[in-house]
């Protein structure tokens, strides 16, 4: 799939905001602000439960990496989830 299109993709999802559960929640992650190494899917199920993780992690910006973005787009259709949450900026490790 083509990096712009899976970008817009999740940021569709994004916009729509909270809906309920279960939902997904991405969290990059980078040795500066500028530029993300790895990235965080949360996949939580309801409200109280604790949350699912997986990390993925590159050498170069993650947002731009077109097999990233499209594996997280997979993750999101696939879980049909409802709600779709992006943390804002880059948490510097």
């Amino acid at each position: 799939m083509n990096l712009d299109k899976a970008k817009k993709r999740i940021a569709k999802q994004v916009k729509k905001g909270f809906n309920g559960y279960p939902k997904i929640t991405l969290m990059y992650f980078g040795s500066s602000k500028d530029c993300a190494t790895e990235v965080a899917v949360q996949f939580t199920l309801s409200e109280g439960d604790s949350a699912q993780e997986e990390r993925f992690a590159c050498e170069t910006e993650i947002r731009n990496n077109e097999l990233i973005q499209t594996t997280l787009l997979k993750i999101i259709e696939r879980a049909k989830v409802n709600s779709v949450i992006e943390v804002e900026g880059v948490t510097v490790l």
